[in-house]
């Protein structure tokens, strides 16, 4: 879908979907040089984190990955945009807090655009999620399209 929008108005663009459903930030980074390498893409999507703290991981290694991953990135001439996530609160109030603000952190620190919510105006309606309760549906693919859309529009015209 996002692919569909950028090509009318960027016909020549390409979006190289390198995710893997499931994936921690250990595992993005990990697999983030061979991909630069290979791509050598001008922009860098970076939405991972979310399987960090649903398994409980230390928001510090998972800090130090986002912003290895970013350095990275932008080492190979590539601009970044970090999606960021946030996680419910039955995970404890202090570490959802930190997890949200650990997108703000390192998106600042590293000059990168950051998406604060990438499931923003869908987070609050279950019915936009599958029967899991915490991927999102076909249905919501369009709201968080437009989360994105925006700013990477930004990104491609500066």
């Amino acid at each position: 879908m996002l692919q569909q929008e950028l090509v009318k108005t960027y016909p020549d663009s390409e979006i190289i979907n390198a995710s893997i459903s499931g994936d921690t930030t250990s595992g993005g980074r990990a697999r983030l040089g061979p991909l630069l390498a290979r791509e050598h893409p001008g922009i860098v999507i970076i939405e991972l984190g979310a399987n960090d703290a649903l398994r409980g991981l230390p928001l510090a290694m998972s800090q130090e990955n986002l912003n290895a991953m970013i350095q990275e990135s932008q080492r190979a001439g590539a601009k970044v945009l970090v999606a960021g996530m946030q996680i419910p609160p039955n995970y404890g109030r202090e570490y959802a807090d930190a997890f949200k603000r650990m997108f703000q952190e390192i998106a600042q620190k590293n000059k990168a655009v950051l998406v604060p919510f990438l499931l923003e105006g869908i987070a609050d309606n279950r019915a936009l999620f599958q029967a899991d309760g915490i991927h999102p549906n076909e249905s919501a693919q369009a709201t968080i399209m437009q989360n994105v859309l925006n700013p990477l529009l930004t990104m491609i015209k500066a």
